[in-house]
């Protein structure tokens, strides 16, 4: 059986990195941010393991403690 996706939209990467709605739309929009998986009329949708990559990367303070 095929691994599933984890998806996140903009409403979960505000909560991942704890900013506000309007810091997390300016922050998927700056160059560096990981491409949109997919984008719907609902809006961008990202894969969650390339923001967490982009976490470890820009954020690492923030970065998922891979023991957890």
């Amino acid at each position: 059986m095929p691994e599933k996706l984890r998806l996140w939209g903009t409403a979960e990467i505000q909560e991942r990195l704890g900013v506000t709605r309007a810091r997390a739309s300016q922050i998927v929009s700056r160059r560096g941010f990981p491409e949109p998986y997919v984008v719907l009329k609902a809006g961008q949708i990202w894969l969650a393991d390339d923001v967490e990559a982009w976490i470890r990367a820009h954020r690492p303070e923030l970065a998922e403690d891979p023991e957890s």
